[in-house]
């Protein structure tokens, strides 16, 4: 097989910003001709397929003679493979790696609007990598930062991938960090709770303000 050069999924995530600014009209269409297609059902990428998109939706997948290019605007990906978009199922993108900044150190030193900027310029690099959809597990003492993220990627504001939230992870109390000597009260990367009722609580709240899934430390 020839020395192949991917092409991640990313584009069937970018192009809908477009077609949402125009909400009115009717769908953009989009017919995808890349050298082959990986669908992820069979071994091999198939050859001479291509990708109609309609909107924000993958319209149908075949061999490119076989799909309608009427209307659609055609955008040919000479010697590129198309893939389906990735998933990360953990990931942080309001935080970066702790060789560059130590976690006590972001959680209690970075401003938050330093970390917001971080983390979308994180999203756009995670979508250019490929990965479509993101599962991100904790804003880590930002708040709820994570919902506007999501939210301004779904309004099409800035590029990233589809995001699932947790905001704040659940934990026992005195069971996370930051930890300093014992008469500081610090801010924390979590939520603590104490009991059923303060869990059931919590996990009101967080639903309230927008988390797709909630996350419980269970030690």
């Amino acid at each position: 097989m020839p020395r192949l050069r991917t092409l991640a999924a990313l584009a069937l995530l970018a192009l809908p910003a477009a077609a949402r600014a125009q909400a009115a009209a009717p769908p953009q269409r989009w017919l995808l001709r890349p050298a082959r297609v990986f669908d992820a059902v069979t071994a091999q990428p198939h050859e001479g397929w291509g990708v109609l998109v309609e909107g924000d939706r993958i319209a149908s997948v075949g061999p490119a003679a076989s799909l309608s290019a009427a209307g659609a605007r055609v955008v040919e990906l000479p010697g590129l493979t198309l893939i389906p978009g990735l998933i990360e199922g953990h990931s942080h993108l309001l935080l970066h790696p702790y060789n560059e900044t130590e976690w006590d150190q972001q959680v209690l030193n970075e401003a938050l609007a330093l970390r917001v900027a971080r983390a979308t310029a994180a999203a756009r690099a995670t979508l250019l990598a490929g990965f479509t959809t993101e599962r991100d597990l904790g804003t880590e003492g930002a708040g709820y930062a994570d919902v506007g993220l999501r939210d301004a990627i779904e309004q099409g504001i800035i590029p990233g991938p589809r995001l699932i939230v947790v905001t704040r992870a659940i934990v026992a109390s005195g069971a996370y960090g930051p930890r300093w000597a014992p008469e500081w009260r610090l801010p924390q990367g979590a939520v603590e709770v104490s009991g059923v009722p303060e869990a059931i609580r919590v996990t009101r709240d967080q639903i309230g303000h927008g988390a797709d899934w909630v996350k419980v430390y269970a030690d």
